[in-house]
């Protein structure tokens, strides 16, 4: 509880700030979706068969995993609030449109015939009695979506969109747990405020409701208009993968420019896998952000050429490829490698005798590995290693980087995946078993940008090219351990490396 209450004093701002995102974003997604939904309904309730054929369609819609269509949409969209509004839409319309088709569909016969007997229009019918009729159908359907909305809206913080989110994702990456429970507590206490708020305004008449509906889409629509506006027009978007060293990277980027142009910088961290932020890149969502060597070669550029286990050939290759197939910049990059390791238990290693990840053939059938999604999917990762060494792990189960830590600690799994530079290595007294076949290639960190954003900003260049050869593995461990077990800032942890070895001014 002191931790937490600490946090509300130093990051008071900040939380206000995340709290504000959440509402905007859930409440824009539902009233948009209301006013798909409920229109379409009323449109359809006496055409049966369209109205199953849409409803079939929502329900197919609401079974693609959110961080699915999220990767779907940042090609065509971009990052931030828009996709992520895109997304909660279509996840909100089928449970408000089948209440609302429901609603309007099990009046009883009789009070249609009264009303058509009496002579009232259509229309009068549909706003004198079948809506109000339907009214606790709708409202449920709207209660439904909004819990649904604010749930889901958390993996907006995936995509550089902010929101509670960023505090769920920010405590699981640096195993912060007052951090993971201000986020899901402030989410929980939200869908309840929301809930009520829908019950009351179901209170008011059709009148006064349209009047509340069109007073709020006026103060978003104005708050938008007002940002846009007002944005610096020489900003750039620095974004960086999950985890407190691409944080801790992306804020030295920052620091770099600001110091030495007049560019303002925007920086989204925990911003999910490599095919996020690649996409995004390539569609000009983003500006910069920081990638390994052998990731560029074995995931992201084609090539048929076995990649080069020398460090400067690799990055030959990859810069060369980049610019080439995708016309991207390929900064220096700095000194320290970060590459896959395998590890599992002191324990576990000396009671089935294992010093390398040839050894793992002999106890497949002992092996239960929790691996990060990139890990597992990626042709440098787990289907690589799994072909070269002719593995076949009883199970393999995929879960956030901290969180296969906390598994093999208390023995949900007892093989994982890490990182050379990872804390958590000597934290959990694990056991790097050693790549006996030279499988893993060079994994050195560098900025990688579109050659556009060079040519239109060359002074990033300079800037950014000052870390070049800079930190060490020693130096990045420590980093990481500041931020993952001290759970101090990324952003205190990069400026005071840049101070300490004389990048930035003081």
């Amino acid at each position: 509880m002191n931790e937490i209450i600490h946090v509300f004093k130093t990051q008071g701002n900040d939380i206000w700030q995340a709290l504000l995102q959440h509402i905007g974003i859930s409440l824009i997604a539902l009233l948009i979706a209301a006013l798909i939904a409920i229109p379409l309904a009323i449109l359809l309730m006496r055409h049966k068969k369209t109205a199953e054929f849409i409803l079939q369609i929502t329900s197919i819609l609401q079974t693609i995993p959110s961080l699915a269509l999220l990767g779907i949409l940042i090609p065509f969209v971009g990052i931030g609030t828009v996709p992520s509004i895109i997304a909660l839409v279509i996840y909100a319309i089928m449970p408000i449109f089948q209440n609302t088709y429901s609603g309007l569909t099990s009046i009883d016969p009789n009070l249609e015939e009264a009303a058509a007997a009496f002579g009232l229009s259509t229309t009068k019918r549909l706003v004198r009695i079948e809506v109000p009729l339907a009214m606790p159908m709708i409202v449920s359907g709207l209660r439904i979506a909004m819990v649904m909305i604010i749930g889901t809206a958390t993996l907006a913080a995936l995509i550089g969109a902010g929101g509670l989110g960023t505090y769920i994702l920010l405590g699981i990456q640096t195993n912060n747990n007052s951090l993971l429970i201000i986020g899901a507590v402030l989410s929980a206490v939200l869908a309840l405020v929301f809930s009520g708020v829908i019950r009351i305004l179901s209170r008011l008449s059709l009148k006064r409701l349209g009047i509340v509906v069109a007073a709020t889409l006026v103060l978003i629509s104005g708050a938008a208009g007002y940002r846009y506006l007002n944005r610096d027009k020489a900003t750039i978007t620095i974004a960086g993968k999950m985890g407190s060293e691409p944080e801790i990277l992306i804020n030295m980027y920052k620091e770099l420019i600001e110091q030495d142009s007049s560019l303002k910088v925007n920086v989204k961290s925990n911003f999910g896998g490599t095919t996020f932020l690649f996409k995004a890149l390539k569609s000009e969502s983003i500006d910069v952000y920081p990638e390994f060597t052998g990731t560029v070669l074995e995931s992201l550029v084609k090539t048929n050429k076995k990649v080069s286990h020398n460090p400067k050939a690799t990055y030959r290759v990859a810069k060369s490829l980049l610019k080439k197939q995708y016309g991207m910049a390929y900064l220096k990059p700095m000194k320290y490698q970060n590459g896959y390791a395998v590890a599992v238990k002191k324990s576990f290693a000396k009671e089935n005798h294992l010093k390398t990840i040839s050894d793992l053939a002999r106890v497949s059938d002992k092996i239960h590995a929790g691996f990060d999604p990139d890990f597992y999917q990626q042709t440098d990762g787990y289907p690589g290693l799994k072909k070269e060494y002719g593995l076949n792990f009883a199970s393999v189960r995929t879960m956030e980087p901290t969180l296969r830590y906390r598994a093999i600690a208390k023995g949900k799994v007892n093989l994982v995946d890490g990182y050379t530079t990872d804390p958590e290595l000597q934290e959990y007294d694990l056991v790097v078993l050693k790549d006996d076949k030279a499988f893993f290639p060079p994994y050195q960190g560098a900025p990688l940008l579109l050659q556009k954003t060079l040519t239109r900003y060359p002074e990033i260049q300079a800037a950014l090219n000052k870390l070049a050869g800079k930190i060490s593995t020693s130096d990045m461990q420590k980093m990481n351990y500041l931020v993952n077990m001290k759970h101090e800032k990324a952003s205190k942890v990069a400026h005071d490396y840049l101070i300490k070895h004389d990048l930035i001014k003081k």
